[in-house]
Order: C-alpha cells, then structure tokens, then sequence
C-alpha cells in the first residue's frame, strides 16, 4: 500500500495565498520489518529504565546536600534533560508505531520535532558545561571554588536552554513557510526536520542553511570545545610531576568521558557509515532511535557506578532509611 498523497486529495489541506500546508503527516519508519514489536517492547524497557534511573539520580542530588554543588547542578540538569528528551521521543514513538498511528496533525508534529530536538541539543550543551568544569577544576584547582560557583553555573545552564529554544523554535518557524504540494510521507521515526523540508515543493534552501548551523551548533562546536578541554587538561597532567596525581585527576574525568562518547561517537558513526556506504533505511532508522534514546538509560548508570560522590550520597540514603525502620520499631 502506497502512503504517498497528493494535497489535491486532501480535502483538509491548509491552502492560503503563499503556502499550502497538509493537514496531517505520515510517519513511515519501521516499514516492513520482521518481529519489530519486540523492538518496540525493548523501547519501552529503555523507557521505564530511563525514567526509574533519572529519577533516582535526580532524588539523590536533591536528598543529599552534600551534593548541592555547582557541578551536581550540572549532573541535575543531565538527568532532568535525558528525562525529558526520553519522555518527548519514546511514549509516541510506541502510540505511533506499535498501534499503528502513523498520521499525526501538522501543529502536533511541529511541537513534536521541537521538543525532541531541544532536549538533544541541551544534552550537547550540557556535556560542553561538564568539560568546562573539569577544565577549571584540572588547570585551575586553586581558583575553582571561585569560577565555578552556583550562580555562574545557573546562568551557563540558562543560557544553554535559551539558546536551544531560539535555535529549535526558528528550524520550527521555517518549516511554516514551505509548501508541501505532493508526499506528506516522512521517512523517519519522528518528525525530524531534515525528512520535513525535504518534502517541501517551493524554495527549501534556508532550512537546508538552518538544518547546516543547527548541525554546526549541536554537535560539532560542542565536539571541537570538549576535545579542546581535554587537550588542555592532557597538558596540564603532563606537568604534574606525580603518578598518583594524574590518575586521581583522570578518574574524576572516566564517568564524563564515557557519557560523551556514548553521545557522540553513534551519531557520528551512523553518518560517517552512511556518508561512505549503503546503509538499509530500516537499518538506519533503528540505530538512529538507539543514539537518540539509550544514552539518557546510561547517563544515571553511569554517574552512580563511577562517581565515588554519588555511591557515598546512595550509601547515606541508605543508611538514614534504614535507621528510621529502626526508629520505626
């Protein structure tokens, strides 16, 4: 069966004197995929994993106040975002797919793509604002608890949210200015602006710039300025002349590492494979949703298992619950 529309059918199109708008897009990810079900059961286990795990880690931070520091504001700023960049994806991802309800209203899938694609881009940031911290805590140690203060990191953070909301709220403004004449079928797992503009019949070429400077902004820029810290934080260790002090200030590093490599590393993985050979679109498609969903379920594995902070905050938690069971009896 074809999906393929022509807005002459659509009788509930949306014609004025300069665009013509379709009442409703078709989301056509995960077509003809064998057993896809239990991939979509796997997206919902990610899911309710990612919501348990944030959650946790977000109680923590707020219960403790031993972790009421600028760079737990940080870690609290993560988590919230990869709570809400899940809940914006994955709860339509399986109303869409798994029940099989492909069309979605314009406005909807307008506020759809804004969401998913502001918490992704608050991540980028987020993981920038991490590396900041490590930079002054390595290279500046003595003039850290006066750099890094709550209110310089609340207003960073601030800044961060206000920029992604301008740039995410223009890739939305622009798409109101195309005319889609013919397909309302978009070929990805959510309303991803790239497969909407491409739709498009009338000029599309100031989306193309846009969709070039959201991509410079989301992930290169904050790529070239984390690799940037890490360079200068390489040579900062390499004029500490003691062993233990390099692999103490490098620990602090592992848990912040590792999130921006599972962040990074699929996304540029999947366009560099695509860029340099033939990947199938299903195959394309199911990785692209782990890249955008199973770094927000290992965030809060993450930063409990490898930060000694946290596990000493859970061990606290624990010790004080089970002290007012005692109290209880």
């Amino acid at each position: 069966m074809s999906y393929l529309s022509n807005m002459n059918t659509l009788p509930t199109s949306i014609f004025n004197s300069t665009f013509v708008r379709p009442a409703e897009f078709y989301l056509g990810g995960f077509y003809n995929i064998p057993h896809v079900k239990y991939y979509y059961v796997f997206l919902c286990f990610v899911y309710i994993m990612t919501v348990l795990g944030n959650g946790f880690l977000l109680s923590v931070i707020y219960l403790v106040k031993t972790l009421h520091s600028p760079k737990y504001i940080i870690v609290f700023n993560l988590a919230f975002t990869d709570l809400c960049a899940s809940t914006a994806l994955i709860p339509k991802l399986l109303d869409t797919f798994l029940f099989n309800r492909r069309y979605i209203v314009y406005e909807a899938c307008l506020a759809y793509m804004f969401f998913v694609l502001l918490f992704g881009g608050i991540q980028s940031w987020t993981l920038v604002t991490m590396a900041y911290d490590r930079l002054i805590a390595i290279c500046f140690p003595l003039r850290y608890h006066s750099i890094i203060t709550t209110k310089a990191v609340v207003v960073i953070l601030l800044c961060c949210w206000m920029f992604m909301v301008g740039i995410t709220a223009t890739l939305a403004g622009f798409i109101n200015r195309l005319s889609f004449c013919s397909s309302i079928e978009i070929k990805s797992f959510f309303c991803d602006h790239g497969p909407i503009y491409q739709l498009a019949c009338n000029d599309k070429s100031y989306s193309y710039i846009l969709a070039t400077i959201a991509l410079i902004v989301v992930m290169c820029i904050p790529l070239i300025l984390i690799f940037s810290s890490y360079v200068c934080i390489a040579i900062a260790l390499s004029r500490t002349i003691s062993r233990e002090e390099r692999l103490r200030a490098l620990e602090t590093c592992t848990s912040h590492l590792i999130l921006v490599a599972i962040f990074f590393l699929p996304f540029v993985g999947t366009n560099v494979a695509a860029l340099t050979s033939y990947i199938h679109p299903n195959a394309r498609i199911i990785n692209s949703t782990l890249t955008f969903t199973v770094p927000s379920l290992l965030n809060p594995i993450i930063y409990s298992l490898k930060t000694e902070e946290v596990r000493n905050a859970i061990k606290k938690l624990c010790r004080r619950a089970k002290m007012r069971k005692i109290n209880a009896k």
